[in-house]
């Protein structure tokens, strides 16, 4: 997709409010910031019920949130041709244990085709500190009904 036929930052067709979002993503606490298609920020809180029998935060959280956030980013950029993104790969990297606060997300694409993208997700903590990182390949897809 080329910069000049970029939609405007707005609201999905999708509800990302995350009391609509399904037991799963609830449980996880995902809150998205802003969408675009070339960028997605998020958040989420961390706390011991995201945690591992050895207290600290589980790996799939991370795995989860990547995923996630690389979706939203990647549907959005082909909401306009009637499309939605599903996810074929995701390589999650965890870099250093987390305990419990506010996570900040970051999500921007590395390639956007015809049938396929890349996006890479950074999930850092309050000073910046890289927590994990992971790249998403999606699949362009054809929403139902079109």
């Amino acid at each position: 997709m080329s910069e000049a036929s970029e939609p405007p930052a707005a609201k999905l067709a999708v509800d990302l409010d995350p009391a609509h979002a399904g037991e799963f993503l609830r449980a996880v606490g995902l809150h998205i910031d802003t969408v675009s298609p070339r960028e997605v920020r998020a958040h989420l809180d961390v706390s011991e019920r995201h945690h591992t029998p050895w207290g600290i935060t589980h790996g799939g959280l991370y795995a989860t949130v990547i995923e996630s956030v690389a979706s939203v980013g990647a549907s959005y950029a082909v909401e306009s041709d009637g499309g939605f993104a599903v996810g074929v790969s995701n390589q999650t990297d965890f870099l250093r244990p987390y305990v419990a606060g506010r996570l900040d997300v970051l999500a921007t694409p590395v390639q956007q085709g015809k049938s396929l993208q890349l996006w890479v997700v950074e999930i850092s903590d309050g000073d910046g500190r890289l927590i994990a990182r992971g790249q998403v390949r999606l699949f362009n897809q054809v929403l139902p009904g079109r």
